[in-house]
């Protein structure tokens, strides 16, 4: 992660990167050097390093939905097990039931925005009425092109 990724000189474009590298880590998806986060979770205006513009980043509800689905439903089944099986009393739960939530449902979501931002970047995804943030994005870039016409 901590090599450079420079622009191609002949052509001027970047090597792909994968999002799962970048994005997980919070940094460009395009030059993996600058960062997509400005705080914890607001989306930044522009990389640092190699100006790409995240106008095009809206991960939505994503993040929300991943962390529900697959980090905090471990963290509500050790509360029900730990209220059933060991019959703890209210004062146990809350002192062991907040930390466990917080950090099953807070602390994924920087990483899983980062990635779907970053994939949104890498696999050119679009939502409806977005076609011209892509085009001014990849104005210039052939091999986006030869992508776009293959679809």
């Amino acid at each position: 992660m901590g090599e450079v990724r420079p622009v191609q000189a002949d052509t001027g474009q970047w090597p792909r990167l994968s999002p799962t590298s970048t994005g997980l880590y919070g940094k460009c998806p395009r030059c993996g050097l600058g960062h997509i986060f400005k705080g914890f979770l607001k989306i930044r205006e522009q990389c640092e390093v190699c100006d790409l513009n995240f106008d095009f980043a809206d991960p939505a509800d994503g993040p929300a939905v991943f962390v529900q689905l697959f980090a905090s439903v471990p963290g509500v089944i050790f509360l029900l097990l730990l209220e059933v099986v060991f019959g703890a009393p209210n004062w146990v739960l809350l002192v062991v039931g907040l930390p466990v939530v917080v950090i099953t449902t807070v602390l994924p979501l920087r990483p899983i925005k980062g990635w779907l931002i970053a994939a949104q970047y890498t696999y050119n995804a679009q939502q409806a009425g977005t076609q011209n943030q892509w085009d001014q994005l990849n104005a210039g870039d052939p091999e986006n092109d030869s992508e776009q016409s293959n679809l």
